[in-house]
């Protein structure tokens, strides 16, 4: 493990203040057990909030990238939440996150800012060498994993299987698998009943109720997919007009 806690000084001020897992971390914080930590919840709930603010404690820009490397003429934390946020790190996490630049081992994965960022590095050193616009979305988003996210590190993932099938959300559920063998620690955004499947991963369910560990098995994510796949038709007619 690279970071073990995370815990806000503070409810930072504006909107993020109206989120309960915002509050959540204000007045319980919230510690991590696994090597790979998934955030569940519906739109709005807080996940990509909570990401950003770490993203902001470790150095990297929260609009994704690497540790030590700004792609953004502001300095400094760049979110409210970030701005209060404390990141428990160990040794190894200190050292990864935190030390020397050029050593740094972190890196954010946002699936909505993912093809600006490739504009600015892709053949740069220490990145890909591939051009993103000539791969479909699901190619470009494994040729960024693939070179960005492996061996020991802090990697935030937002909503990475955004542009992937069935088949390579399987493949990226193995993925993370030897991310995590290899010392790694994944912190992920998710509404994917697939990934959270991965054995052994901390789901964190964000809710109006804050924030709580669930079983795959017992999170709504999972029940409202068994349901839909169950009976389409039940959940269509509420939102398809009448011929």
């Amino acid at each position: 493990m690279l970071l073990t806690r995370l815990t806000a000084r503070s409810v930072p001020p504006g909107w993020p203040a109206a989120l309960a897992p915002v509050a959540h971390l204000a007045e319980r914080g919230l510690t991590l057990t696994s090597p790979v930590a998934f955030l569940v919840g519906e739109n709005g709930s807080g996940k990509s909030t909570i990401l950003e603010a770490i993203a902001d404690v470790c150095g990297i820009n929260s609009a994704s990238g690497k540790a030590g490397t700004r792609y953004a003429s502001s300095s400094g934390p760049e979110t409210p939440l970030g701005e209060v946020l404390d990141a428990d790190l160990t040794a190894t996490g200190l050292r990864l996150v935190r030390g020397p630049r050029l050593k740094r081992r972190a890196f954010f994965f946002r699936a909505e800012t993912l093809f600006n960022l490739g504009q600015n590095v892709s053949g740069l050193h220490g990145f890909w060498e591939d051009d993103l616009t000539e791969q479909s979305h699901g190619e470009g988003f494994f040729t960024v994993l693939e070179r960005m996210v492996s061996g020991p590190g802090l990697f935030l993932l937002d909503e990475p299987e955004a542009a992937l099938s069935f088949h390579s959300c399987v493949r990226l559920v193995g993925f993370m698998h030897r991310v995590a063998r290899q010392g790694g620690q994944i912190i992920c955004a998710t509404h994917s009943p697939v990934l959270t499947r991965l054995p052994g991963a901390e789901i964190i369910e964000l809710g109006d109720h804050g924030m709580r560990t669930v079983a795959w098995e017992s999170l709504r994510l999972v029940d409202d997919w068994r349901r839909f796949l169950a009976k389409p038709d039940f959940y269509l007619q509420h939102v398809l007009e009448a011929d």
